[in-house]
């Protein structure tokens, strides 16, 4: 394991902020200690401490101060329990599940649910297929429906909407809520409502006072009508569950799925170049910048890895990469799933770009910039040796396939 100590933002944004519930158990358990000459000595950012000036200060920083154990939400506090025992009603959640995970989108979504249900009503999460989600607790999900079989897989939109039927014939859910996106919750949620006979509110980005306020004329109006029963819900509809954890019992079904006579026939998914697809559209970024020395080594790992080229602006300046592949506030705000940046230190315009990634990767040598802060995942090292050892990882993980297959 590595000694370098790393930040925990979750554990200093608890610390800094009194209303949450675990406030006071990030705070520091020791404001004044015997220093080595005897002196007793005080933390000036203790909470209530006042200076020697006869001035209050307040310690919103989170830091950890005389030699007391830094404290950590990962491991130190444990998120409240929130249990639904006998669920008075159930709240349906069907969400995208892109990659086989959770988007922005789809926790945004499970925080609406979460909202409308209430102390006595529980989210129920409906899954299509095989899932490597492993954060449904956290995510806000009382109970776990996974419909996995082949009817379900790939592009089946009748064969899901039949799975839903069958879901709401026996859990008759008070709410349905599906994401309004590109990625099949706003197909699916309309050819459902069609079943249903709902009328579906969409493109809600708020549910307040028992009314659903959805995007209307172009995105530039308004449109408030009375809570509905099915409701698609565009990104940022309301805060994502941070507070609590959930219980996500698994259920199941008591009947058998009705098959469906599939009026269309899913031919799998079309190969398509990475570097042509557009920078807001592409889920797995691979971005170079001042840093970079071998631009023709990049662009190899990049091609390995089967990733869309991406640049800071000081890259697109010295022309290593074209205007279009400029990522940050100046340039394209990307969204991807993956975000993997190489040698660049993260100007507050470039950090802006990346704020809707989901998993940002940082290769740096420098340990204290600002996108080794923001990053997931940090590797410090010389990027050529880095991309260099991306490579050969790559191949051999693809020859032990082979040699599987064979």
């Amino acid at each position: 394991m590595s000694d370098i100590i790393r930040r925990d933002p979750r554990a200093e944004w608890i610390a800094r902020n009194r209303l949450h519930p675990l406030h006071a158990a990030m705070q520091p358990a020791q404001h004044s200690w015997m220093g080595p000459n005897g002196v007793i000595r005080k933390n000036p950012h203790g909470v209530g401490f006042i200076g020697p000036n006869g001035l209050k200060r307040i310690d919103r920083s989170g830091a950890q101060q005389g030699g007391a154990t830094k404290r950590t939400a990962a491991v130190e506090v444990q998120l409240p329990l929130h249990q639904v025992p006998a669920p008075a009603f159930y709240i349906c959640v069907v969400p995208d599940m892109v990659g086989g995970r959770l988007s922005s989108h789809d926790r945004d979504l499970l925080g609406l649910a979460h909202q409308l249900a209430g102390s006595d009503g529980a989210v129920l999460a409906v899954v299509f297929g095989e899932h490597k989600e492993s954060t449904f607790a956290t995510a806000g999900v009382d109970r776990l429906l996974v419909l996995d079989g082949e009817e379900f897989s790939g592009y089946a939109p009748e064969q899901r909407v039949q799975g839903l039927r069958a879901v709401d014939n026996q859990f008759n859910p008070r709410h349905w809520l599906l994401p309004d996106s590109r990625t099949g919750g706003g197909e699916l949620g309309r050819r459902f409502a069609a079943t249903l006979g709902e009328r579906p509110a969409t493109r809600v980005w708020q549910v307040k006072d028992q009314e659903c306020i959805g995007r209307a004329g172009a995105g530039l109006q308004d449109l408030a009508r009375p809570v509905a029963r099915l409701i698609l819900a565009a990104v940022e509809c309301a805060e994502p569950v941070s507070e609590s954890r959930h219980e996500a019992l698994p259920v199941e079904l008591s009947t058998a799925v009705a098959r469906s006579l599939s009026r269309i026939e899913d031919l799998g998914a079309v190969a398509v170049d990475p570097a042509a697809i557009p920078m807001a559209e592409a889920e797995f970024i691979f971005s170079g910048g001042n840093g970079v020395k071998d631009w023709g080594l990049f662009h190899s790992t990049a091609q390995a890895l089967g990733a869309t080229e991406g640049a800071s602006r000081v890259a697109v300046d010295d022309g290593f990469m074209a205007r279009d592949r400029q990522v940050g506030a100046s340039g394209t705000w990307v969204t991807a799933r993956v975000y993997v940046a190489v040698g660049i230190s993260g100007a507050i315009q470039h950090l802006q770009g990346i704020g809707a990634c989901d998993k940002v990767v940082a290769i740096n040598l420098d340990p204290g910039c600002d996108m080794i802060k923001r990053a997931d995942l940090s590797v410090i090292g010389e990027s050529a040796e880095i991309l260099q050892a991306l490579i050969d990882a790559v191949a051999a993980y693809r020859n032990d396939a082979k040699r599987d297959a064979a």
